[in-house]
Parts: structure tokens; C-alpha cells; sequence
């Protein structure tokens, strides 16, 4: 039988019978790694490395190669039946992610953010998990309560956080209007009933008999959620309008029910009832699985006063139970001023760097965008009140590729859907990693993925192959530690681990010469729409300084001069280089001279990035 009720559940024994592993003492030391757990690993792979390194033979699924690209599509037939099973369930799950973090471990990760696991509603392929209709349990798909518990042990043995997904905001489809999908205006829509298992509003309305309550796969749990008085029954947000107050706080996001937080201003906040209850059931899979922190969904759309209202019960939870810095990471639109005003005025951890970040993040390195465009984000900025860049360095968490591609619209792609762009996927990596903010990598660009189209679910391929793999194939998985790119990645994040200059220290966009005596330096912009260039920036850390420098040209190396701190160097100190994408280049080094204060002469690969150190 699952949980139904917060009262069949007590919290206080739980935390009394544990101990809990402790939060990290900086967040910006950790690398985070995104996977949807659907679309992640079924624990049939063969052929792949387990978790303490050795050589798995038992599983039926082989390891993909080039002669399983496009083998899914070869007629229309299979296509079609390969587009829809991306819009599925596939089969990922717990047990499968339990198995593989010994290759996140060897890649460098230091958190793993899930998808949603909870229970989604019975009667739709809710496969990304943010279709809620029990708090309180796992999805089926995903495994059990048990299994989440089992993932979190094996993650902290393995030195690796666990950030679980949550949703505050809306629960999943769990009624019906008397109209399909009113809009909102402003007023109350009538309701037909909760919806049973199968999707039909044959209960009624009301709070339920807890001596006779509904089938536990119908309506909403647990029971004490199951109230009308709990959800706003506004209808949903109108296209073009998810920016208009108060229809994005209090409409439905699609057919998503909006959950009624309270009401009233930010230091004056009414909580309602189902705040509370979502508190308790948060609190719940804290105590009961050891979790390290969660990234809140759709924070936009919730009332301050109901954000900072949970994010002060979570911390003291946490804290009570010596999880002092447990993160809490806010999906906040909108662009960086109401990110960081949200951020602020809430308490939250960090905010997601979903807008700007990574289109600056991705088109720097394709050639597309002035290095100013992205490092000119982390820069003193009247825009966020703040008097110094380093606010940035814990407050932000950084992507360029994610689950839904919203600022691509109808052209969802990842970064290696285009032309040519594997040849530098080493570089935007390097550039997600090793510039201010916590970097977070989605889960395939480590493999290359390229996924693209008019849907989600292009950019959503399953890395243990099935029915929906990656590269348009099927039967292949993808856990490849032999793999350029991941080797590449590994090596990059284990001098990320060695080095704090590079975790926690300043940046710095650094200017450039090309001229054989090193004059006339300048930070390079594009030239007819495009820069095939070096883009060179340092971190800079307790009288520490690393350079680092990436080229944009796919096709020819680049030679400049690069300025580096004045105060820090002495005409004739040597930099020595200590990874290159050219592994040849790898312990060469370069004399500084009296260039532009001072600088060293730098060769840069073709689509390459080199690091240099004293």
C-alpha cells in the first residue's frame, strides 16, 4: 500500500534514526550533471565499466558504434514508430542510474540533478516527470521509494550530491473543467470532478471520505492536497501572456492544475494549507532518502511569499538534521534581473542560467556572438545592484544545452546538431567549466548527442538506446568512457578538482595581438556576422593566475599574444601548459614578456582550448 496521508508519516522518527550526509562547504566546487531519469539508463546496458571500474558482460543492450547511426529510420515506417516512442515512456529508471556512478565519477561529476521521480498521473505518458499525482511516492516507471533510497547511498559512496527535481507550483492533470481547458480571465472555471485513473472526472469534486477515498491512482495525494480549496481553478495561462501578473501566478501551466499558495505580500504572506503540505511532503523524502538538495520548477510562477515561505522551512529542516547547506536551486525566467531579484528577496540558493547564458554560452564557441556578449554577464552590473563579479560565482548554475530548449522555440537542438559543431563541443565545455557559476552538463553532450526537431523529445534521446536512442538509432547504448569527448571532459574537470583558481577564482576576459611584436591589443569581435578567432580569459585566485584560451576558427590554428596580469608576473617567468587539445602541446611552455603590461606567445589548435599555468 503507498502513502496516501502526510499523517501516516512521521518525520521526526525518521531523522532520529539517521545520519545524514553532509552538505558541501562550497557549491561552486561541485560540477552538476542533469538526466532525465526516463531517458537515462534501464540497467541492461553491456559492454560498459560499473561502478568500481570493471568490465560488465551480463546486459543485453551493446555499446553503440557509427554503424548503428540512423539505424532506427531506414524506412518511414520505423521513423514514425521512432518518433513516437520519443514521446513515452521509454524505459530508464533507478536501478539503471544506480549502476552508472562509477562513470559519472570518472568523468569528473560531483552532483546528479533528476528529473522528477514521483508518482505522475496514471492515464498519460507524463515520461519527464513533472506531471504529479502523488507527492509521496515514486512513479512505478521509475521503481520504488526503496530504489531512490539505494541511488542516494550509492551516490555519497561515491562522493557525488543528489539533487532531486520538485514541483511547487502545479500538481499533474488531476481534474476536469466542466469546459476542456478554459483560459483564464480572471474568475473561477466550474469543475467537473477529479479525475479517476483513466482520465475521466468521475469523482466528485469535494474533499474526500478519508474512511472511503478514491482509488490511490485517481485525484491528488496525498489526501490532505485533496481539496478544491487547495488549486486556484483559473484555467491556463494564454500564449503570450506569461508575463502578464497575476494570470503566470495563478493560471494553469497547460493542463497542469496551479496549486493556491497563499496569498498577500512577500513580508506578510498568508501560507495556505497546501503549502504546508507540500513542506511536509519535501521534508519527508529529505529524511527518508538522504537527499543533498532540490531545483524548485517553474519558481517564476509562484508568489514570492510562497517561495521564501519554503525555502525557510527547508533550511531549517536541514539544518536541524546537519545538512547546513542543503541547495536549493530556482528555475527563474524572465531574464537576470528578475532572476537575481528573485534569488535575493527569497532566500534560494542559486538561480538557473536559462536564458542568456546558454545562447551566449553556445555561439561564443560556434563564432556567433562577441566574447564581451558572455563574459560581459559576469561583470559589475548596475542591473543586479551588486559592486562585484564574484556574486556570480555560487549564485548561478550554467548550461548550454537542456531538456526543453525554450529559447530555441520551435528549433529545439542540442549544441552538436550543427555542422561541424562536434569539433568543438571539447570547447564549450571547457568554457561552461571553467568560467564563474556552478557548471552543469546535460546528460549526452559528454557523448556528442545531436538530437533536434520541432519537439521536446529530439533533445530528450535515451542514452541506453531502446527504442529512442540517440543519433537516430535504437538497440545501442552510449556509456562510452573511451569516447573523445567524455576522455577530453575527464581530464578538463579533474584539473577543475586539482585547481580552486579555477573554481572559485575571478575572471577575467583577457585582450589579444596578433602582430609578431605584440602590439596593438584588443578584445576581438565578430566581423561579418562571425569571429574565427582566440577567445582568452584567467582566473585569478589568492595571487594565483590561470590562463586559458579557446580558438573559434574549426580550421586553422591561431598564434597570439595574450595579456596576462602585470603584478603577478615577471618578464622571463615561464607558463607551462597543462592540457591541450592537442595532447602534444601538454607540458610546453612560454616565456612572459613586457607586452601590454606583460603577455605571453600563445599557439591555439584548430577548434582547440589550451590551459597555462605558472
Amino acid at each position: 500500500m503507498s502513502n496516501q496521508r502526510l499523517a501516516q508519516i512521521d518525520v521526526q522518527s525518521l531523522t532520529r534514526s539517521q545520519t545524514y550526509f553532509p552538505s558541501p562547504m562550497a557549491w561552486e566546487d561541485q560540477v552538476f550533471y542533469f538526466l532525465m531519469l526516463d531517458r537515462f539508463s534501464n540497467n541492461e546496458e553491456n559492454g560498459y565499466l560499473d561502478n568500481e571500474g570493471n568490465l560488465v558482460r551480463t546486459g543485453t543492450t551493446p555499446i553503440y558504434t557509427r554503424q548503428a547511426n540512423g539505424n532506427a529510420i531506414k524506412i518511414e515506417q520505423d521513423a514514425q514508430k521512432w518518433r513516437e516512442a520519443g514521446a513515452k515512456y521509454v524505459g530508464g529508471n533507478l536501478q539503471g542510474l544506480k549502476t552508472k556512478f562509477g562513470y559519472l565519477q570518472r568523468l569528473g561529476i560531483k552532483a546528479v540533478w533528476i528529473s522528477p521521480i514521483f508518482k505522475q498521473v496514471a492515464f498519460k505518458e507524463t515520461y519527464h516527470g513533472y506531471g504529479i499525482q502523488n507527492f509521496l511516492e515514486v512513479e512505478p516507471h521509475f521503481g520504488s521509494k526503496e530504489d531512490l533510497k539505494e541511488v542516494v547511498k550509492t551516490a555519497h559512496d561515491k562522493g557525488i550530491y543528489v539533487i532531486l527535481d520538485i514541483i511547487l507550483n502545479h500538481t499533474g492533470d488531476v481534474f476536469s473543467y466542466h469546459s476542456s481547458q478554459p483560459s483564464w480571465n480572471g474568475q473561477r472555471h466550474p469543475v467537473k470532478g477529479w479525475n479517476d485513473q483513466n482520465g475521466h472526472p468521475t469523482i466528485p469534486f469535494v474533499k474526500p471520505n478519508p474512511n472511503n477515498p478514491p482509488n490511490e491512482n485517481s485525484a491528488v495525494l496525498p489526501l490532505e492536497l485533496q481539496d478544491p480549496a487547495h488549486f486556484t481553478q483559473k484555467g491556463r495561462i494564454r500564449d503570450n501572456h506569461w508575463d502578464d501578473d497575476p494570470e503566470y501566478r495563478q493560471g494553469d501551466f497547460y493542463d497542469l492544475k496551479d496549486i493556491d499558495h497563499g496569498d498577500g505580500s512577500m513580508d506578510n504572506y498568508r501560507v495556505s494549507d497546501a503549502l504546508r503540505y507540500l513542506c511536509e511532503a519535501f521534508k519527508y523524502w529529505i529524511a527518508y532518502a538522504d537527499i543533498d538538495g532540490f531545483r524548485i520548477d517553474t519558481v517564476k510562477h509562484m508568489d514570492k511569499g510562497a517561495t521564501r515561505y519554503f525555502v525557510s522551512v527547508i533550511r531549517e529542516f536541514t539544518q536541524s538534521i546537519g545538512k547546513d547547506n542543503f541547495f536549493l536551486l530556482g528555475e527563474i525566467t524572465g531574464g537576470r534581473k528578475q532572476a537575481y531579484k528573485t534569488l535575493e528577496e527569497t532566500g534560494l540558493t542559486a538561480a538557473l542560467g536559462i536564458n542568456d547564458i546558454p545562447d551566449k554560452l553556445e555561439y561564443l564557441v560556434k563564432g556567433y556572438r562577441n566574447p564581451q556578449d558572455y563574459f560581459g554577464l559576469f561583470r559589475n552590473s548596475e542591473l543586479i545592484h551588486k559592486d562585484s563579479h564574484i556574486w556570480f560565482r555560487d549564485k548561478v548554475v550554467t548550461s548550454f544545452d537542456d531538456h526543453d530548449q525554450v529559447r530555441k522555440g520551435s528549433r529545439k537542438a542540442r549544441f552538436c546538431a550543427d555542422a561541424n559543431a562536434s569539433k568543438v563541443v571539447v570547447n564549450v565545455l571547457a568554457l561552461n567549466a571553467l568560467t564563474l557559476g556552478i557548471p552543469c552538463i546535460y546528460y549526452g553532450s559528454e557523448q556528442g548527442f545531436d538530437g533536434e526537431g520541432g519537439n521536446d523529445r529530439y533533445i530528450r534521446e535515451a542514452m541506453f538506446g531502446g527504442a529512442f536512442g540517440a543519433f537516430r538509432s535504437q538497440g545501442h547504448h552510449f556509456f562510452d568512457e573511451s569516447h573523445r569527448v567524455y576522455q577530453e571532459l575527464a581530464k578538463i574537470l579533474k584539473i577543475r578538482q586539482e585547481k580552486m583558481v579555477l573554481r572559485r577564482g575571478r575572471q577575467y576576459l583577457r585582450p589579444l595581438s596578433a602582430s609578431n611584436d605584440g602590439l596593438n591589443f584588443y578584445i576581438p569581435e565578430m566581423v561579418g556576422g562571425q569571429m574565427r578567432y582566440v577567445v582568452a580569459w584567467s582566473r585569478l585566485f589568492n595571487d594565483q593566475e590561470i590562463l586559458l584560451a579557446m580558438n573559434t576558427d574549426y580550421n586553422h590554428p591561431k598564434t597570439v599574444w595574450i595579456t596576462i596580469d602585470n603584478r603577478l608576473h615577471s618578464s622571463g617567468d615561464e607558463l607551462t601548459c597543462l592540457y591541450s587539445t592537442d595532447a602534444s602541446q601538454i607540458g610546453q611552455k612560454v616565456t612572459v614578456a613586457k607586452r601590454n603590461g606583460k603577455a605571453v606567445l600563445i599557439e591555439i589548435p584548430a577548434a582547440g582550448f589550451v590551459i597555462f599555468e605558472r
